[in-house]
């Protein structure tokens, strides 16, 4: 990340506080691409380092900052439908392969999946509002989404309250933990494959040997 970006969101978080955080984390949620998971970083960094923040209350006003927008992303997705998510692809330069995949996670693990959308670096732009095209059940969605709210932003604030003071390799190694999560989540899905396709088999292999 540049100097002067590094600066411009220290000097916003210095500023505003908490509500730098919520304002991030809310709007990156809803569908709105603006860097969520650093400002949540750069403030645990300052809470550890300035102590102008406090761990404990950049957790709560995080989750739910990132609960809140996640709904209203849903909301949003849920009622403009498919055209909206059209323009809003072309509009944000959404690759076409990246909705493709969601929309993929989404129809083999359902509600699940948000969970899991906050740790892929790219899918949490665009979880809730494509959760919401796709008609994903409010009460799942909630679950999961709350779920993986808590444990995202401990996990990331955490992180960054403990390792702030080598901020440029802080920032690394979480993008380097994104790609780890979405190996993590290709192996789970391997496994439940394995495990269906065995299923099947015996289930095949018992009915043969009836007839």
């Amino acid at each position: 990340m540049g100097h002067a970006i590094f600066e411009t969101l220290r000097t916003f978080i210095a500023d505003y506080g908490y509500w730098a955080v919520a304002l991030a984390l809310l709007c990156e949620n809803a569908g709105i691409p603006v860097p969520g998971e650093t400002t949540l970083l750069l403030a645990s960094f300052l809470a550890h380092s300035e102590q102008r923040l406090h761990l404990g209350w950049i957790i709560v006003v995080g989750t739910c900052a990132a609960t809140i927008g996640d709904n209203l992303g849903y909301a949003i997705g849920r009622r403009g439908g498919r055209p909206l998510l059209d323009r809003y692809q072309e509009a944000l330069r959404i690759p076409a392969q990246s909705l493709e995949g969601g929309e993929k996670l989404f129809a083999r693990y359902g509600a699940a999946t948000i969970f899991f959308a906050r740790f892929i670096f790219g899918m949490r732009v665009f979880a809730g509002p494509l959760a919401g095209v796709l008609r994903m059940p409010w009460k799942a969605f909630a679950l999961f989404n709350l779920l993986g709210a808590m444990v995202w932003v401990t996990a990331i604030a955490s992180v960054g309250y403990l390792f702030g003071r080598h901020w440029d390799q802080l920032e690394h190694a979480i993008k380097r933990f994104d790609v780890a999560i979405v190996v993590v989540a290709a192996v789970v899905g391997l496994v439940f494959w394995w495990k269906r396709l065995r299923e099947r088999r015996r289930t095949t292999s018992k009915e043969t040997s009836k007839t």
